[in-house]
């Protein structure tokens, strides 16, 4: 990290302040990971020291290592880093636990006094604005000599940890786009469970079934919380949300994002889904307590954790994939990663963090603690193992088997969200907000993002 070059450090701080505000899909919706509060720093170090692993030279070390998360995460890492020190006592860990919240502005902080732990838990949002800043590694080295083994990653996902030609971040886990469901509403309303195949036409008329027969929600879902599920849909059309340069839209005709405001305004005027003010107070519930899990709502786009994520209140959810397009064949879903584990480029003790970044991803017993909290594993050989110890609930079996059911209409995943990735997202969200309020038309709308998100894009990119 050049961290000398002050300006460009003091840059760093004051950009990731600003764009910390905005968050992704899972931020919007305050996951139980992501709100609960923060772990004391002080309380979680392993302890211990004579023998290192083979390619480590046996001195002891303390590796600082901080993530977001909720307790249970907490908790689960505590247990994974003290198994660590156990078989390597020669390694110690000062950790550093935190909730979402001022998770990002305290690391920019760091990163301007060059001060960052060794190993960062760290978001696709963000990834970026540390890699062109220069303040996470590069473990291309460490990947070339075997230190850290990709083999069993998809190719595909693990290009997502590359920018400016180098690998800054080992993907931990994977996501993808799912459509949530409650099958009771469902069958209340007498509609079918969507196939694989179904189309947004079929989930139009889903919703307005479900409103019409039972009263409830065809969807609870905010489709504009940030730009995921636009991503998806323009992806759909043949385009990319963003240029290859990341300078500019990467979709030419305004009525891409029309169509999609339209679709989603006529949806809120039947009544189908929520419109701004009533999905504001359905985000002060939590997950647990939304329409689809109390049962008075059918459907909700969201990630394919979701039915895990909510299954100690309702353990009768499920998921299926996303709808396809009614005029196309472009695969608009793609493999997302869920988080990266990083290496600042400050840390003296590389090759130590990056073996232990190679156990937490690769290894039967890091993953049989964390029992896929972190989400799906990375790792087909990971996933395999966990399947196959008969410890996963229905729920976390669906989650990983989505991947294998999904790969037929999965495309390529995109490069890392460019700098200014939440100023985007926030200008997405007002200018549909905008045309749903009924302030101006969809055309207006489409148009004032497209003006607003290019002026973003230049000015960060």
């Amino acid at each position: 990290m050049r961290k000398m070059k002050r300006l460009l450090a003091l840059g760093l701080a004051g950009m990731m302040v600003l764009s910390a505000t905005g968050c992704k899909s899972t931020d919007k919706t305050k996951d139980s990971a992501a709100g609960t509060t923060q772990a004391a720093a002080t309380g979680g170090t392993s302890t211990g020291g004579t023998t290192a692993s083979a390619s480590s030279d046996g001195e002891d070390v303390t590796l600082k290592f901080t993530w977001w998360g909720g307790q249970t995460r907490h908790e689960l890492t505590q247990q994974l880093l003290d198994k660590y020190t156990e078989l390597h006592p020669n390694v110690k860990f000062e950790a550093v636990p935190s909730g979402w919240d001022g998770y990002f502005d305290k690391l920019a902080t760091q990163a301007a006094a060059g001060a960052m732990p060794d190993i960062v838990q760290m978001d696709y949002l963000y990834i970026s604005t540390y890699a062109k800043n220069s303040s996470i590694a590069d473990l291309t080295p460490y990947i070339e000599d075997g230190t850290i083994d990709t083999s069993s990653i998809d190719e595909n996902l693990m290009k997502s940890g590359e920018i400016g030609g180098k690998t800054v971040g080992l993907v931990y886990s994977s996501s993808l786009l799912a459509m949530g469901y409650n099958p009771l509403v469902l069958e209340e309303a007498g509609v079918a469970v969507p196939s694989m195949d179904w189309t947004w036409s079929d989930f139009i008329d889903l919703c307005k079934t479900v409103k019409d027969k039972t009263g409830k929600l065809g969807s609870a879902t905010g489709p504009v919380d940030d730009t995921n599920l636009f991503n998806y849909w323009v992806r759909q059309h043949g385009a990319s949300l963003f240029s290859d340069d990341q300078k500019s839209l990467g979709y030419d005709d305004d009525q891409v994002c029309i169509d999609y405001l339209n679709m989603w305004s006529e949806l809120m005027a039947a009544g189908a889904i929520p419109n701004p003010d009533e999905y504001a107070a359905i985000q002060t519930l939590g997950q647990e307590a939304g329409p689809v899990v109390t049962g008075e709502g059918a459907t909700m786009i969201e990630w394919n954790n979701y039915a895990n994520k909510v299954a100690s209140v309702n353990d009768k959810l499920k998921i299926t994939s996303l709808p396809l397009s009614d005029n196309t064949e472009y695969k608009g879903l793609w493999n997302k990663p869920g988080m990266f584990l990083t290496i600042s480029e400050t840390s003296a003790h590389k090759k130590e963090a990056a073996e232990f970044i190679n156990w937490f991803v690769n290894s039967e017993e890091a993953n049989d603690i964390m029992m896929g909290e972190r989400g799906t594993p990375a790792s087909s050989a990971v996933r395999e193992h966990m399947k196959s110890t008969g410890k996963l609930s229905p729920q976390q079996e669906e989650m990983f088997n989505y991947l294998d059911i999904t790969a037929d209409i999965c495309g390529e995943t995109p490069a890392p969200d460019p700098i200014g990735m939440s100023e985007i997202n926030e200008a997405f969200k007002n200018a549909a907000y905008s045309a749903f309020y009924g302030q101006v038309s969809a055309e207006e709308a489409a148009k004032t993002f497209r003006e607003e998100a290019n002026a973003i894009l230049v000015r960060n990119n």
